[in-house]
């Protein structure tokens, strides 16, 4: 498939939207707990949106299962417990930090694990390192980490200028320390869904051969990583369940039953979406497709910090702090230019370096 990574930055756009809108429906559920209406929403982005897609874009979506090898299918799935871990306690830090400061510190960790770790795994470090392509890539996941600690920063000095109260009026139950822990070991766990990507490319590839469009071959392999990720949060969820004494939610009288169900849900395929979008933007990537996380993450904190100031999550603070997380989000910005760029640069190599085959079998058949 040809290389667009213009394409594939706009489809990591929109993937990173749907991120971090997700958890926007969750804040119109009422009298449930936290474990109850993650659990719906975890089945619907977890189960039903994954089967549902691949369904649709995927011939013999079954046969293409059962001919992946089972160790293949092994570290995939186990890639998807890990970053089950890493969801459930994102969700966490959000409930501690709200949503700007929440993405920002978990999504800087996740972004550094996932971009650079599968490179290293991969032995491409050293082309990255002796090519123009490979350098420009990495300066533009370097600005991306740059500008996730901006944000960061600018979290910080939110938490330090506004008073416990303002800080609870729209974050309920924030709690800097607590949730800067939590953040900090989501990111680090999250990660492994970009390890889990990798994992399930023979997947992919059988996905490709069973005549799937290579927009959609990664499809079949979110079936197996979110499953995984269902696993873990799912235990969770029921464990909470029990010990909150939460298990009567879900045929709660006194509860908007169905409004419930219907937020969650959307809160769920909206949760999905961000991925839909990363599978195929990284089908556009070219040879650097691991470059994608660094995109991914970077829209994800810029639409989050956008939602957080929208919803007046930053009233109350300095004109100084409003000046650092709007530029954060600039350097975001100009970081996906530049990863995308160096992405561009490597396909250009690529084409070049194949010229002079082509034209020598041109030459022979003259």
């Amino acid at each position: 498939m040809t290389d667009n990574p213009g394409m594939g930055v706009m489809l990591h756009a929109i993937g990173g939207l749907a991120a971090a809108s997700f958890y926007l429906p969750f804040k119109r559920v009422r009298d449930w707990s936290w474990e109850s209406y993650w659990l719906v929403g975890g089945v619907f982005s977890w189960i039903l949106a994954p089967w549902i897609v691949a369904l649709l874009t995927t011939p013999d979506v079954l046969g293409v299962l059962r001919e992946t090898p089972l160790d293949t299918l092994g570290k995939t799935y186990l890639f998807g417990v890990l970053w089950g871990i890493g969801g459930l306690t994102f969700g966490l830090s959000m409930r501690y930090l709200g949503m700007s400061l929440g993405y920002a510190l978990a999504l800087g960790f996740c972004a550094a694990f996932g971009t650079l770790v599968p490179p290293i795994v991969g032995g491409q470090m050293p082309e990255l390192l002796r090519t123009g392509s490979g350098l420009t890539t990495l300066a533009g996941i370097g600005i991306c980490l740059l500008g996730i600690a901006v944000c960061g920063r600018a979290g910080v000095a939110k938490e330090r200028e506004l008073p416990a109260e303002s800080k609870q009026a729209t974050i309920r139950e924030f709690n800097f320390a607590k949730g800067v822990w939590v953040a900090a070991f989501a990111g680090v766990m999250s990660a492994c869904m970009a390890f889990g990507i990798s994992a399930g490319q023979p997947i992919a590839e059988l996905a490709l051969q069973k005549g799937t469009p290579a927009l959609w071959q990664n499809s079949p392999v979110f079936i197996v990583i979110l499953a995984g990720g269902f696993t873990t949060n799912c235990i969770w969820c029921l464990l909470l369940n029990r010990r909150n004494k939460s298990g009567g939610d879900y045929l709660k009288a006194d509860a908007p039953l169905l409004a419930n169900y219907i937020f969650s849900a959307m809160a769920g395929v909206t949760w999905f979406f961000q991925f839909m979008f990363y599978g195929m933007g990284t089908t556009k990537m070219g040879d650097y497709d691991f470059s994608s996380w660094t995109i991914h993450m970077a829209f994800i904190i810029v639409f989050s910090n956008i939602w957080g100031i929208l919803f007046k999550e930053w009233k109350g603070t300095s004109r100084r702090t409003h000046n650092v997380v709007f530029t954060g989000i600039l350097v975001l910005v100009f970081s996906t230019m530049v990863v995308g760029y160096g992405t561009y640069l490597k396909s250009a190599e690529n084409k070049a370096s194949q010229a002079p085959a082509t034209q020598a079998v041109r030459l022979e058949v003259h």
